[in-house]
């Protein structure tokens, strides 16, 4: 028996407590923050992909593994896949009209999930980051956060490792009386921004309250407002990328602009 798997443990929370909206939510927050393995028909050879599907009660659903031994364990032989983030699957398959078959099988996680709940998630976190172009007047400590928004905001940095140094969250309030949260997210390059500012709506997504503010600023190590924030916020240490590894936008379907287009 492998290790539970971030996602194997956010659906036994939401299991043993089926009336808990929170755990729900939790839940499709880590399956959209976690990288999905898809298992193809064929050797994909540019942006198009065929991806293997089962059928249930009339519906199609496309197979995902969160883990490489999971996709040996149900293939019993060496199999095409691709990896994706769980969001660009959810995007991609709420458009087809498909469900998603996760781990079947293979896991304590094995679920079907509809292909209406796939359109919900996905139109839950395709929302997009708040675009703010006023600066600040005046920031201090964050205030009225919930553990479980902190919790979501440091399980999804950690998972950034390498497209960032550190992230600072303080409260914010701008000329126009507006006030809110303000996360500063230090060193990360062009590429990687878009990525970043996408898995913080998330987290906002399924684990904010509907009142909650958050902003989102990318700044260098030298400007000024990374200093303020550095005096009064919360510091989250993103990981640095693994030994011989760079974060990498090149490889198809591996830019969050562009996801691959389903055949």
């Amino acid at each position: 028996m492998d290790e539970p798997t971030p996602i194997d443990v956010a659906h036994a929370a939401m299991s043993a407590a089926p009336e808990d909206d929170g755990a729900r939510l939790r839940f499709y927050d880590r399956l959209c923050g976690s990288l999905l393995l898809l298992l193809l028909e064929s050797e994909r050879d540019d942006d198009r992909i065929d991806l293997q599907t089962i059928e249930k009660h009339s519906k199609k659903f496309v197979l995902a593994f969160d883990s490489e031994d999971r996709v040996a364990r149900f293939c019993e032989a060496p199999a095409a896949h691709v990896a994706l983030s769980g969001r660009d699957v959810l995007a991609m398959l709420a458009e087809a009209r498909l469900g998603l078959a996760l781990n079947p099988g293979v896991a304590p996680s094995a679920m079907f999930v509809p292909p209406d709940i796939v359109a919900w998630i996905a139109e839950r976190s395709g929302n997009g980051p708040r675009k703010h172009f006023a600066k600040p007047d005046k920031i201090f400590p964050p205030s009225r956060l919930t553990d479980d928004l902190l919790v979501g905001i440091d399980v999804r940095l950690a998972r950034m490792a390498g497209l960032a140094e550190c992230a600072y969250l303080a409260g914010a309030r701008y000329a126009d009386g507006e006030s809110g949260h303000i996360l500063g997210i230090v060193g990360a390059p062009q590429e990687a921004q878009q990525a970043l500012a996408r898995s913080i709506s998330e987290v906002l997504a399924f684990h904010g309250t509907d009142d909650a503010m958050l902003d989102v600023v990318f700044l260098a190590e030298d400007d000024a407002m990374t200093a303020t924030l550095a005096r009064h916020g919360l510091r989250f240490d993103i990981p640095d990328p693994p030994a011989a590894a760079e974060p990498s936008f090149g490889a198809p379907g591996m830019d969050p602009g562009k996801p691959p287009v389903l055949r």
